[in-house]
């Protein structure tokens, strides 16, 4: 029976020709359903292909009893419900290369729209008004461009840049700053990048830590007349604090190619002559478009012919005789990893994972690729899987080593990833109990036995008399229940620490609150 596709989103016709010319392939092409329709014809196919449009929402996959594979023509899948395509056993494949050269060129675009005013100028020119005066620009040599987030597409406007002579500072918060030397750019902090660029321009992925990263206070850091550029994802920088910064002079220019809602037709920023706004159009190219459909249709038919994907967004490719000794062991590797990270806070530069006990005997290369995901997840989001996770920590110039000893160490498995960087170095390891599930044991070199789950505050102090209740009061003041707490010490009147799980997640106030009493030296809220 033939292998049935349906292209769902208008897509380049010479990017579907791998699978137009591909034995046992048939295609359905582009038919204009909607949203019924859809969903009354998926259970049809055994791969949809997509760009933004479709939206493949839970009950579509759930519907789709025979869907095996999803294909985004292009990078960002949130238009696709990727926890409802795993839990269903759907793969979900993209294009990440695709479209980088279009969106970095799009980029570079709007900073010269910006710098010399054409789209005020052509539409007063348009209104036959021939004003030289009102439209003089600036030079973009010796200009310094602030870029936060340093991927794919950023590192190529990092690269544009410096082609036009202007002086690059870069912030991203898994990319080290001798990685960002060896590419000529300046590394800093995010105050730092806003304190300085003349134009900032964004390329993260839309987050919970990105959304609003770009706020009142962020423009309250920046140079007066500074000019902002985001070809990324809308919600990033805060639409109302732009339109605020706009009039009142700190920000002389804002140019904008995506947005929080789109389409994007009504809102108060276009208004603003300031303003430089097109249609979601970085990806819009012909090469782009051509390239992402290739690259999806060669996924889609090495999967349809029994290969590996090369482009997996939601699922790891390991033998079914390996997955079944280590799959008990991803959980804690992949929550240990999120441990860490949040534990840190900071950029860290190498990793190292030691595998004890049972896990010396079996293939432990799975494991360290979750770990990785874990620790990278906070800042990589829906982009970030089991195969792709050493790929992108080697793009961000982390070292990730691993090692296997046979001693058990007091249990009969345990991981233990340590994480350096300019803070230093820290610890977790984690053991995994039969009928009890995954146990975080130690944190760097304190005892403790409690499940890596849910909210919790990891709390370092003195050990004194009285912490305990202060710190326990201290938090029902702000009615949070705590569900469990671990103590260790040092020595008696040392260094100590306090982990606790909580009900809900510990607000900023309560933190600070508990971080200002005498004894507390750290407080960090850990949410897994």
């Amino acid at each position: 029976m033939a292998f049935q596709v349906l292209i769902s989103d208008p897509l380049s016709e010479d990017g579907l020709k791998p699978l137009q010319e591909a034995e046992n392939i048939e295609l359905v092409i582009n038919p204009g359903w909607n949203e019924e329709e859809l969903l009354d014809q998926i259970d049809a196919f055994d791969a949809i292909l997509v760009r933004s449009q479709t939206q493949i929402t839970r009950s579509l996959i759930e519907q789709a009893s025979n869907l095996k594979i999803i294909g985004r023509a292009g990078v960002g899948v949130d238009n696709i419900d990727l926890d409802a395509a795993t839990e269903n056993g759907v793969i979900v494949v993209n294009a990440p290369n695709g479209n980088t050269n279009s969106a970095a060129e799009h980029t570079m675009a709007m900073i010269m729209a910006l710098s010399r005013n054409i789209p005020q100028a052509y539409h007063a020119l348009k209104q036959k008004q021939w004003d030289r005066k009102r439209f003089v620009g600036v030079e973009l040599k010796q200009k310094t461009l602030g870029i936060v987030g340093l991927g794919r597409i950023g590192a190529e406007v990092a690269a544009r840049a410096k082609g036009q002579r202007m002086n690059v500072i870069a912030y991203d918060p898994f990319f080290t700053e001798e990685k960002a030397e060896q590419m000529g750019v300046q590394y800093g902090t995010l105050e730092d990048v806003l304190r300085a660029g003349d134009f900032i321009t964004v390329h993260t992925p839309l987050l919970k830590e990105t959304k609003h990263l770009i706020n009142k206070d962020a423009f309250h850091l920046m140079k007066d007349g500074v000019q902002i550029i985001n070809c990324a994802r809308g919600g990033i920088i805060d639409e109302d604090a732009l339109y605020d910064a706009i009039q009142s002079g700190k920000v002389a220019g804002a140019a904008l190619d995506v947005f929080e809602q789109e389409p994007f037709t009504d809102h108060k920023l276009l208004t603003l002559p300031e303003v430089v706004a097109t249609p979601h159009l970085g990806a819009s190219t012909v090469e782009a478009q051509e390239v992402v459909a290739i690259d999806v249709s060669h996924d889609v038919l090495r999967f349809s012919q029994g290969k590996a994907v090369r482009n997996p967004v939601n699922m790891p490719s390991v033998p079914s005789e390996i997955m079944y000794k280590i799959e008990p062991y991803f959980h804690l590797a992949e929550k240990l990893g999120t441990f860490i990270t949040d534990l840190t806070k900071e950029v860290v530069s190498e990793v190292k994972i030691t595998y004890a006990g049972d896990l010396a005997d079996i293939e432990i290369a799975p494991l360290t690729r979750n770990a990785v995901k874990g620790l990278l997840k906070r800042y990589l989001g829906s982009r970030i899987n089991d195969v792709n996770a050493l790929f992108l920590a080697d793009r961000k110039g982390i070292e990730v080593s691993e090692s296997k000893t046979s001693s058990k160490k007091g249990f009969t498995n345990l991981i233990t990833i340590e994480v350096s960087g300019k803070f230093g170095t820290r610890k977790a390891a984690g053991t995994l109990l039969n009928g009890l599930g995954p146990r975080l044991v130690r944190v760097d070199e304190y005892r403790v036995d409690i499940t890596p789950e849910g909210h919790m505050v990891v709390i370092q102090h003195r050990d004194q008399p009285g912490v305990i209740g202060r710190m326990g009061s201290t938090i029902a003041k702000h009615n949070i229940n705590i569900a469990t707490m671990q103590v260790d010490r040092s020595d008696i009147g040392g260094d100590a620490i306090m982990i606790l799980t909580i009900d809900r997640h510990l607000a900023d106030e309560a933190l600070n609150e508990i971080e200002s009493l005498d004894e507390i030296k750290s407080v960090t809220a850990i949410d897994l």
